[in-house]
């Protein structure tokens, strides 16, 4: 009779079956399934390098563009805004201001770029040849209705030639400072304060208060007042009626 061992087969040892499956290790290896290769670091990365000399250095030519673009309110040609070229092209005589290329001889005047100012000479010539034109112009309209032999018909002339001359001196020179005496003469009148032509308010105003109380009463003696006063007045030699508009008369020579 045989017997069987419930038991079975033993394995080679006596030892028992293991059934703990460990994978095999290998000297400093990783564990199957995981990727092999650096560890990832979790610094933050460099900034890039920056170039020899500094913040600053990729700047353009105009200061504010790595590209060379001028940076806004920065001209191209320089440090004038907007645009502006920095050299003035303003003709002689026919400047914005006392400074260099305003009226031609910068630093001449009393005020730091004001030009020469007129002389008496040049300024008496062109009064007097604006008032020849147009009392000229006021025989030519009065002269086919009245009499000028007559104390009666002078008189209106004159009234005339003043009235014209009013006109005339305001609007010269709110257009650009200069009647045609003062062109030939060369001359012109400026506001004191900026030496801007005069403005229409200004040119009003000078050419009022010379020719009005010139007409109401003694106009020999208020244009010799009017002269005289500016002979002694310093520094800018004014006139009363410069006084009253603010006006100086410089040259326009260079």
């Amino acid at each position: 009779m045989s017997t069987h061992d419930p038991s079975g087969p033993q394995p080679e040892g006596g030892g028992k079956p293991s059934f703990d499956k460990q994978p095999p290790q290998s000297g400093g290896g990783t564990p199957e399934g995981e990727p092999s290769g650096p560890t990832p670091s979790h610094e933050p990365p460099e900034p890039p390098h920056e170039p020899s000399g500094g913040p600053g250095a990729y700047q353009g030519t105009y200061g504010g563009s790595p590209y060379g673009e001028p940076t806004p309110g920065q001209s191209p040609y320089g440090q004038a805004p907007y645009g502006q070229p920095p050299y003035d092209r303003t003709p002689p005589g026919y400047g914005h201001g006392y400074g260099p290329g305003a009226y031609g001889t910068p630093g001449a005047g009393p005020v730091p770029g004001m030009p020469p100012l007129g002389t008496w000479p040049k300024r008496i010539l062109a009064r007097l040849i604006d008032y020849l034109l147009v009392q000229a112009v006021a025989v030519i309209i009065v002269g086919p209705f009245v009499d000028l032999g007559t104390r009666n018909g002078s008189t209106e002339a004159f009234w005339l030639g003043c009235a014209i001359y009013l006109v005339y001196d305001a609007l010269m020179l709110s257009r650009d400072g200069q009647t045609l005496g003062k062109k030939a003469t060369k001359v012109r009148v400026a506001m004191l304060v900026d030496g801007n032509k005069p403005t229409p308010a200004a040119a009003w105003t000078r050419a009022a208060v010379f020719i009005l109380p010139a007409v109401l009463c003694c106009a020999a003696l208020w244009w010799i007042i009017d002269g005289f006063f500016g002979v002694f007045d310093k520094p800018y030699r004014q006139c009363l009626h410069d006084k009253a508009a603010k006006t100086v008369v410089v040259t326009t020579e260079v």
